[in-house]
């Protein structure tokens, strides 16, 4: 039995084209609970979801209710732990009737002076088109283009601890299959051991490569909306990666608001383990885990 970290991303959950519709994404996590949960029968599994489609239409309907002041983005965040966590538990008890899934509120430690909030890189929220840039950038938001088209970008710091990360091994430990830490995480700062939310965003891929590190997992496993990373994306000469080392990956010219974070996040993990990671499509998890698809990427 191997102890696996699977990083669900938000657009496997719900992809670009999709409306951010309730069943859309219900229907697309039943698919994603199938890879899965093949996986989570005979491994210890600890899922972290992505965010950015879901937390950004909250503070768009925040935003249309002008009787308060919009919510900050740590507590939108805390919104989405329990709405997909719920959903995934949900489904996946499904699929494993025979398993206790459990679904942690978790709080993830960043620093209030990261270079980040310089910075903003997160994408978060639905996609616009290009005549829509001067009406969004008048509600005070900072842009960049997401394949073409204009979303919204906030704050991404890097996450230096996980509150709960003893209870998360603790369950895990006892046969539970843990969902935490989605969208990255809640983020806190601690100051003289006072916790205090944030308003950013944290990179899910970066926290789940922390999670497979204070946890000692045997394999970190990133799961996208694409076969894995490809030389000369979006040409008609790219070419994907099966097999790379971390020292090799790092070479590549990654985009830096999408598959950049993926690559870093497995390049920490298998730099501290000396472990194994892997990034492909959802579809492809089990084949992924058995080293048969998606990029295998190794120390």
């Amino acid at each position: 039995m191997k102890k696996i970290v699977i990083a669900l991303g938000g657009n496997a959950i719900l992809s670009r084209q999709d409306k951010l519709e309730a069943h859309i994404q219900i229907k697309n996590i039943k698919n994603a609970v199938k890879a899965i949960a093949e996986i989570a029968k005979k491994n210890q599994v600890v899922i972290c979801h992505g965010n950015g489609p879901q937390v950004g239409l909250l503070a768009i309907k925040d935003e249309q209710y002008t009787s308060v002041s919009p919510y900050p983005l740590d507590s939108l965040v805390a919104n989405t732990q329990g709405m997909l966590g719920y959903w995934i538990q949900r489904e996946l008890k499904n699929f494993l009737p025979q398993k206790e899934i459990l679904t942690i509120l978790t709080q993830v430690v960043v620093d209030s002076k990261d270079p980040a909030y310089k910075n903003p890189t997160k994408f978060i929220g639905p996609q616009y088109s290009l005549n829509k840039k001067k009406e969004l950038q008048n509600r005070g938001w900072k842009l960049g283009i997401d394949n073409g088209k204009i979303r919204r970008v906030v704050a991404s710091p890097k996450p230096k601890d996980i509150v709960e990360i003893q209870s998360i091994s603790s369950l895990l430990n006892h046969k539970n299959i843990i969902i935490c830490c989605g969208g990255g995480g809640i983020p806190v700062i601690q100051e003289n051991n006072i916790l205090s939310g944030i308003d950013c965003v944290i990179d899910k891929d970066h926290t789940s490569s922390l999670i497979a590190q204070l946890i000692n997992a045997d394999f970190l496993l990133i799961l996208t909306d694409v076969k894995g990373i490809y030389l000369n994306w979006g040409t008609d000469k790219q070419k994907i990666i099966k097999n790379i080392s971390i020292k090799n990956l790092m070479k590549i010219d990654l985009n830096k608001g999408s598959m950049y974070p993926k690559a870093k996040a497995c390049y920490n993990y298998i730099k501290n383990t000396k472990k194994y990671a892997g990034i492909g499509h959802l579809k492809d998890a089990f084949d992924i885990f058995l080293g048969k698809k998606g990029t295998q990427i190794h120390i």
